[in-house]
This record gives C-alpha cells, structure tokens and sequence, in this order.
C-alpha cells in the first residue's frame, strides 16, 4: 500500500513550504497516481479553486486568500511558468515600469517580453500577455525578489526602449511619455546609450523625442550625442500616421511631430 500522500494533501504540503507551482508530471511521481488518477484528482482541486493552471500540465496553488481572482500575481510564478515553456524571459513594458515605480497606470495585464510567439495566458482573473523581441537575451535585465523568488525584469533603460518599440503594448505614443516621466528618475543616460545599437535608429529617435517632450531632456543628451554620429534620416513621431502635415522636423532628434502629445503628468 502506498505511503505517499493523497493529492489534495500533497499541494497543502507544497504550500506550507512555500512552493506555489508544480507540474501534472511532479504531482503524478510524488503521490504515486497513475495518469488518469492524476487528473481526476487535479480536475478536482481546480473545481474547487484551489489550483489554477495557465499552460497545460503547468499549476500553480491558490492560497484562500486569492481564490477570488482565482489566481496569486503573475510574479508569483512567471519564473517557474517561463522555466517550464522552456523560454527566456523578462517582464517588460507597463508591467516593468510599474515595477520601478512608474505607476501612473497600472497594466491590466501582466506583460512579459519573451524569444518566440507565444500566446496570452490566463491563470484565473491573472492575463499575461507576451511580446516577442528578437534581442531579447542582448538586453539588460535585473533580478527582483519577489513572494516566492526571483524573476527577471527589464532595467528602466531597456523599459524605456521597449515602451517605443512595441507601442501597442504602452497604450499609446502620449501614455508612453507620461510613464517614461515617471521613469526618467531611474533612467541612466549612459546606459541608454549602451543599448542603443541594440535597437532600430527610429526607436533612439522617437525614445529621445518623448523624453525631451516631457522635460527630460538631460538625460537624453547624451542619447542624441550619439545619434548625431549615425546620420539619422528623419522619420514620423508616430509610423503609419500622417506624414505630409505643416510642422517642422525637429533638428535634434529627426522627428517629424505627425502627432500631438498629451501629457498630463
């Protein structure tokens, strides 16, 4: 007769040590269940809210007091849940900002910058929406103790960065310059001019822009000292919208202003 615990037992002991995520995998070896008891036994515990899993045979517990959302935060697992999928990652965007301190908004969701298409998860009412970055494992990152470990965020400079390169995920061109106000204090001017060749020329050109828009054009010097050395030809402030319009491109940064920001800080 088996020793190993049943599996309702065997997550309550999870929790008590303090781990929150586990695998069908784990589960089955460590309570000795054959596959179809396993399910069975975890379609169980989902039922009753106390287990939630946003990636097939990947769960995390549900400590009572989140079984209203369904879910702990995102940055209570987004490692193991990374580690998992087999994928580097790090937690950008709106999510990264707020993370540092710039939270004039905070995301709806829980953005993650990831290697490949990967598509949005849900654990309970937790969204985590992924991006893909082709630079993702060039770019700086920082480790950040969370309830249950680390996970890996994106420096200010790379949020930065990020917030131009992937507008959709920012909101828009004007959220994007009231959170980059609210980063600017983070924000080492030198190391924006470290990643810059990581990144497309129109996004160091649209990035120093937004920051002199919103009065932080001290940390953008040294950003548009580097610019000047590539010859930037100049480009839209937003692509797609109107090019022909009676404004001037602004010398510094080779923007046209094809739209008006609204700042409200």
């Amino acid at each position: 007769m088996s020793s190993k615990p049943l599996m309702s037992r065997w997550v309550e002991q999870l929790q008590s040590q303090g781990r929150y995520t586990f695998t069908r995998i784990q589960a089955e070896a460590e309570t000795d269940r054959t596959f179809v008891a396993a399910q069975n036994a975890l379609r169980r515990l989902k039922e009753q809210g106390r287990i939630v899993s946003p990636r097939r045979g990947f769960h995390v517990v549900v400590p009572p007091e989140y079984r209203a959302t369904g879910s702990p935060p995102a940055s209570w697992f987004i490692d193991e849940l990374m580690r998992y999928l087999g994928q580097p990652y790090y937690v950008g965007l709106l999510s990264a900002a707020a993370i540092h301190g710039a939270a004039h908004q905070q995301p709806m969701v829980f953005q993650v910058m990831t290697s490949k298409p990967t598509r949005a998860m849900h654990a309970g009412k937790v969204a985590i929406q992924l991006s893909m970055s082709s630079r993702l494992e060039q770019m700086p990152v920082t480790e950040k103790q969370t309830e249950t470990g680390t996970m890996r965020v994106a420096t200010p400079e790379t949020t930065a960065f990020d917030l131009i390169r992937y507008q959709a995920g920012a909101g828009h061109l004007s959220n994007a310059a009231i959170v980059l106000a609210e980063l600017a204090e983070r924000i080492d001017a030198e190391a924006l001019v470290g990643i810059a060749p990581l990144v497309r020329l129109p996004d160091v050109q649209r990035l120093g822009y937004l920051l002199e828009a919103v009065g932080e054009g001290g940390i953008a010097g040294p950003l548009a000292r580097w610019l000047e050395t590539r010859r930037p030809r100049a480009i839209p402030l937003r692509s797609g919208g109107p090019g022909e319009i009676e404004v001037e491109v602004d010398k510094r940064w080779h923007v046209l202003p094809n739209e008006e920001l609204e700042v409200d800080l």
